[in-house]
């Protein structure tokens, strides 16, 4: 049970209370958020944090009135005292972008690929802005461009004028943020905001919106399962899980004293280590994470949470002999190089002269700056993005000349977890239909095998058995 905040004089900025959402189900409706309480004062960052699925990122969606329709929505979010869920749609349209905007956690899905992110933000500008700050087009242009250094895009005069798909999933992060700051909102809702960004830019986005709060007197809901960005960034933090609120403190308090079994659990599970005393736990590489358990308590909707640390015996050490005495790499990068032609004709080289090999059983951590080449390499090494020059040598056999059928063979033995994947599924079929299109594809003929496979994966993966009949 979370203790009701006392309310202040000063009405709050965003007051969210009793919000419900639910969904439709094949079983009935599905409860995403219950009964939610939240309040966020001007100038102040609450953290909404919790794991995936707990209904983080559907109570940012609720704010702005984002949800899929059909959604079943109940309760008050008021934005400066007015109900965001009962505003006619012209006066939604006129607070939002310019009242309130939101960094999304998926920005190629959020951003148009057939417009240049110069277009696109300059129309944020062009629409939202208000009637004393008109821009007309090289006005606009010229703020855009701004918007990018600020927020660390490299060559900002000449970046503006690119699309989408040539800029890394950090720099399109980063365009996304550019576009919610552009108008000065009052509230900003980040959902999931550096993501895809290394650590050093992470720190500076970071820094740059806590500045823009800091400095505009803006509110901030951080919605995210990163702890370490919440302890140093956060005035204020709610816990979730399941749906429901389960602590709310000021981030020293809630770090140094969580309350609720399962913040403990959390901060336990972290690996960040953020937090002190008796809930930190460290991890080093050795062993296996932490995990939170959930106990139904019997007769009574209540849950226990415990933190959990499976022991797992290590391989014996003939086990790895086979994979350290083998003479030939399984994966063996030379020379590579992949290249980009830009819209004015010049070259940009985005992989040069890349040289590594990956043994057998062995994991190679690739690191390195947004735009660095990183996604780029690994596209290529699966032949999803054809190389200039170079030898990528698959168990010996080089796969750069291969084209097509020829390349069809080799696919199952390579595959990639992509960096957005809601953009990598697709959202007209259900999760048991791509799995079983995915086997189906690479032989598995007997539809009852691929059915056990599939059930089988998702319980490897941790999702629950209900998970096949759902869409992305």
């Amino acid at each position: 049970m979370v203790t009701a905040l006392p309310r202040t004089a000063a009405p709050p900025l965003l007051d969210i209370r009793q919000l419900r959402i639910a969904f439709p189900g094949r079983a009935g409706p599905v409860e995403a958020v219950r009964g939610l309480d939240l309040e966020l004062r001007r100038g102040q960052t609450l953290a909404l944090v919790g794991e995936s699925g707990c209904g983080k990122s559907t109570t940012a969606l609720a704010v702005l009135r984002l949800l899929a329709p059909g959604a079943q929505v109940s309760g008050r979010i008021l934005l400066q005292g007015r109900d965001i869920l009962a505003l006619p749609p012209a006066e939604l349209r006129a607070i939002r972008g310019r009242d309130i905007a939101m960094v999304f956690q998926e920005p190629m899905t959020s951003l148009n690929p057939v417009h240049t992110i110069g277009e696109q933000i300059t129309e944020t500008l062009r629409l939202h802005a208000g009637p004393d700050e008109r821009l007309n087009a090289a006005a606009a242009r010229r703020r855009a461009i701004e918007l990018l250094e600020r927020v660390r895009i490299p060559e900002p005069q000449r970046r503006i004028d690119d699309h989408p798909h040539h800029l890394s999933g950090g720099q399109r992060q980063r365009v996304m943020i550019a576009m919610a700051i552009a108008c000065r909102p009052r509230l900003l809702v980040a959902d999931e905001p550096t993501t895809a960004l290394d650590v050093t830019v992470q720190a500076q986005i970071l820094e740059l919106l806590d500045s823009l709060r800091r400095e505009m007197d803006m509110g901030m809901l951080l919605i995210t399962h990163d702890l370490g960005l919440v302890s140093q960034w956060a005035d204020r933090v709610a816990v979730m899980h399941g749906g429901r609120k389960l602590e709310e403190a000021d981030t020293p308090t809630l770090f140094r004293t969580p309350t609720h079994s399962y913040t403990r659990g959390l901060l336990g599970a972290s690996l960040h280590g953020e937090a002190t005393g008796a809930t930190q736990v460290r991890h080093h590489g050795q062993g296996p994470l932490p995990e939170i358990r959930i106990h139904s308590e019997p007769g009574t909707k209540e849950a226990r949470f415990t933190l959990f640390t499976p022991q797992v015996a290590s391989p014996p050490a003939h086990a790895l002999q086979p994979a350290l005495q083998a003479t030939v790499p399984l994966l063996q990068v030379q020379a590579l190089r992949v290249e980009h032609v830009r819209r004015d004709a010049s070259v940009l080289r985005a992989v040069d002269g890349v040289d590594f090999h990956i043994g057998a059983g062995e994991t190679l951590g690739l690191v390195g700056e947004s735009g660095c080449g990183k996604s780029t390499l690994s596209r290529a090494l699966l032949r999803l993005q054809t190389p200039a020059s170079g030898r990528i040598a698959l168990d010996g056999t080089d796969l750069v000349p291969l084209h097509g059928r020829a390349l069809r063979p080799w696919r199952r033995r390579m595959q990639m977890v992509f960096q957005d994947p809601y953009g990598s599924l697709n959202p007209r079929h259900r999760v048991q239909d791509i799995l079983d299109a995915v086997l189906a594809v690479h032989g598995e003929a007997s539809r009852a095998r691929r059915q056990q496979r599939i059930a089988a994966m998702l319980a490897r993966v941790g999702l629950p058995r209900g998970a096949a009949e759902r869409y992305p």
